[in-house]
């Protein structure tokens, strides 16, 4: 009698114990790139090899505030002391956007001086853990939280306001949170009105939440810009990208795109170049 052939059988034995054997631990190397992502789950910092942003002299209407966080991320990058900054305000006008074109235009001063990583809202719990993570390196992270705010029976504002400046070990000298929210105080209204109207002492109440945005050393306002600036931005978009059309129809398009949405800012003056880009058929890179 011949000998079966037990190949394929073996190999679906060594596919079955892949698939049962435990994922290869990630290796975290801050040097792997300028971008990183934290996943909590695994402990891990993705690297980004291209952000999503655009160019710091494209962002108009935000000079002042602008020029400020620039001078507090190049200090930071030089070694020098640098606050963690709350940039707050109007939905589409820039917040994001200005931390990422601030972090690209001091690594081009500097190349790879900076390393940003973004931490998700919901992950703020995990910050420890990154901090324990980045608290070795010699290279100086930028830590970024998009969006950053607070509801009702959510407690995770203690643990970020211990890791700001309260906690035993303090922040990593080599670190510096900036974050971003729609809210100065990062709760809404009732929230601070609720803690007033239960508390034995209100006054402490408040205290208690507002504090937090008291950990941020820099408070950046944003707000809705006025038509002047909106076209600005739709004329200083249309020039980078080679959008070819005539000044006043460039013009009345962003107009009448603006009174659609409802409002004004950087955000919508960015779609209404996408949708016009794409109607020329040019691509924006």
């Amino acid at each position: 009698m011949s000998r079966p052939d037990l190949t394929p059988l073996l190999h679906r034995i060594a596919d079955a114990l892949e698939r049962l054997a435990p994922p290869a631990a990630r290796i975290n190397d801050l040097d792997a790139a300028d971008a990183f992502v934290w996943h909590a789950d695994e402990e891990w910092l993705e690297p980004v090899p291209r952000v999503n942003r655009v160019a710091l002299e494209l962002l108009r209407g935000i000079d002042r505030v602008r020029d400020i966080l620039l001078d507090n991320t190049q200090r930071f990058a030089a070694g020098l002391p640098a606050n963690n900054v709350l940039l707050w305000g109007a939905r589409g006008t820039g917040k994001s956007a200005l931390v990422k074109a601030a972090h690209a235009a001091v690594n081009e001063e500097r190349p790879h001086a900076l390393a940003l990583i973004e931490i998700h809202r919901e992950d703020i719990p995990t910050l420890p853990r990154l901090l324990a993570l980045v608290r070795e390196s010699r290279r100086r992270c930028l830590l970024f939280c998009d969006d950053l705010s607070f509801d009702q029976q959510d407690a995770s504002y203690k643990s970020l306001k211990a890791v700001l400046e309260g906690g035993i070990e303090g922040r990593p000298a080599n670190v510096v949170l900036y974050a971003t929210s729609n809210r100065r105080h990062l709760m809404p209204r009732e929230m601070i009105d609720n803690e007033r109207s239960t508390a034995i002492n209100p006054s402490e109440a408040v205290e208690e939440r507002v504090s937090l945005s008291d950990r941020f050393g820099l408070w950046l306002g944003f707000h809705n810009v006025d038509q002047d600036t909106y076209l600005a931005i739709v004329t200083g978009y249309a020039r980078h990208y080679g959008l070819d059309l005539a000044p006043e129809r460039l013009k009345a398009e962003a107009n009448e795109w603006s009174i659609t949405r409802g409002s004004r800012s950087g955000r919508v003056a960015w779609q209404f170049i996408q949708d016009l880009a794409g109607r020329l058929g040019k691509p924006l890179e």
